[in-house]
């Protein structure tokens, strides 16, 4: 009997911990799933003339929750896409060139600006005829004001890599909405402050302006001190290897600092990590590496998890008239918003046209804002479904519209190219990795050609 009840207590702690072990190996077959399908999606894309962005996209969208619910968001790949955002963001700083985004600072603030402003006033003006009765509350004034904010937003992670794969980002156009990104997501977190301290009495808005001031100032002091020690240590090295190393350790940190010590987004970290490093003898080299490790693994989990956050509620018939109102808003108050500070900036009017678009897309961002609204109540449960579709809807859209407003300029190509520092950055980065391939595939055929020699 004592034997009996020993193997029970046994089973019942065993089985528990037998599970977790089961459990714990899925986010490999997660991984597994979200590679093979964003490949197999982006190539399907690409065969439509349409960026791989828009496959990896819809991937997530496909097997997660709002279609097949076969994949689901977990810890592990939220982490794991946060890392994958981080290191896109970090690549696009390392093929920035510093004197070139300081050539279009001023023109990225008056853009970033405008771009803030008008889908601010456009989110409000919506809401306010669509979000009433007792749903909305007693705030529902803040609410309104909310859902502007809420477009404010820019995903810019999604542009510059819709951008790299056309061999636009370093065109004035790209360098314009790289920095217009920036300071947009700036604008965003002190928007997002004001409004979340007026419904919540702990949050300090003086204390937040200083957080963001202050680590600028440190990341220029970081930034002069990190590029001194590192040019000197890597000055007549041959082993490139732990550049690469070092420069992550360095993202990671500079990512983990803006976020818990000045509650400024992690990617504006993950960016003026690269763009310190971008001024570096190594700089091409590093970047290639990363190339490596986002293409193969992080970039595919990223906007797949974008896709699988997606959980459709039940809509009634003006929540539908509201998402497709509140869509077509968020789209067209960003290229107005974005195109007009373009214009007065003496950008012509197809650039202007292509920062406008280059800004639609809204992505994690607008997600991660709207759920903080919600935690602190400034979002009617009724409407974050229409948040939802415009997120997804103005992500998968983005690369689309940039691939249509790109399309056809050669011309201009070519002058940018001439302008621009950037180009040559990007496209030494590019050639050194075709050049390792081919080198590779040249290795190859020598040891086949050898043992066929041998065989005789």
């Amino acid at each position: 009997m004592l034997f009996f009840i020993i193997l029970h207590n046994s089973l019942i702690w065993l089985l528990p911990q037998l599970e977790m072990k089961i459990l714990s190996y899925n986010y490999l077959f997660d991984i597994a799933l979200i590679l093979l399908s964003t490949k197999l999606l982006g190539l399907l894309t690409r065969k439509i003339q349409m960026p791989q962005v828009v496959g990896a996209l819809a991937a997530g969208l496909i097997l997660g929750p709002a279609v097949f619910n076969v994949l689901h968001e977990t810890e592990f790949i939220t982490q794991m896409a946060e890392l994958g955002v981080i290191v896109l963001m970090f690549t696009a700083g390392l093929e920035t060139d510093i004197n070139e985004l300081k050539k279009s600072g001023g023109a990225s603030f008056v853009i970033a600006l405008f771009g803030v402003l008008v889908p601010l006033a456009g989110g409000f003006l919506v809401a306010h005829f669509f979000n009433k009765g007792e749903a909305a509350g007693s705030n529902a004034f803040l609410q309104n004001i909310f859902i502007g904010i809420i477009l404010t937003a820019t995903s810019v992670s999604i542009t510059v890599e819709t951008l790299k794969e056309l061999g636009k980002l370093s065109t004035r156009a790209g360098n314009a909405i790289l920095g217009a990104a920036l300071i947009d997501d700036i604008l965003g977190i002190i928007a997002l402050t004001i409004i979340t301290s007026l419904a919540d009495t702990s949050v300090n808005i003086g204390v937040v302006m200083l957080k963001i001031l202050l680590f600028f100032v440190f990341s220029v002091a970081i930034g002069f001190l990190f590029y001194y020690f590192f040019t000197l240590w890597t000055k007549d090295k041959r082993d490139l290897r732990r550049f690469v190393i070092v420069a992550f350790v360095f993202c990671l940190i500079m990512s983990f600092v803006a976020e818990h010590f000045f509650g400024v987004a992690d990617i504006t970290g993950a960016f003026i990590a690269g763009l310190i490093i971008s001024n570096t003898q190594k700089n091409k080299f590093i970047a290639n590496r990363f190339e490596t490790l986002s293409f193969l693994l992080l970039s595919p989990i990223f906007f797949a998890s974008i896709g699988i956050k997606v959980v459709l509620p039940k809509m009634t018939s003006s929540i539908v008239i509201f998402s497709v109102i509140l869509l077509v808003v968020a789209i067209i108050t960003k290229i107005i918003g974005c195109g007009l500070g373009a214009k007065l900036c003496k950008y012509s009017a197809k650039e202007a046209l292509q920062i406008g678009t280059g800004m639609i897309s809204r992505g994690e961002v607008a997600l991660i804002v709207a759920t903080k609204g919600a935690a602190v109540g400034l979002m009617n449960p009724e409407l974050f479904g229409p948040i939802v579709i415009t997120v997804v809807i103005s992500t998968i859209i983005t690369p689309v519209l940039l691939k249509i407003v790109f399309a056809g300029d050669k011309q201009n190509e070519y002058s940018d190219m001439m302008q621009s520092d950037l180009v040559d950055s990007y496209e030494e980065t590019l050639d050194a990795d075709m050049a390792t391939q081919a080198i590779m595939h040249m290795n190859y055929r020598m040891k086949e050609k050898g043992k066929k020699i041998s065989e005789k």
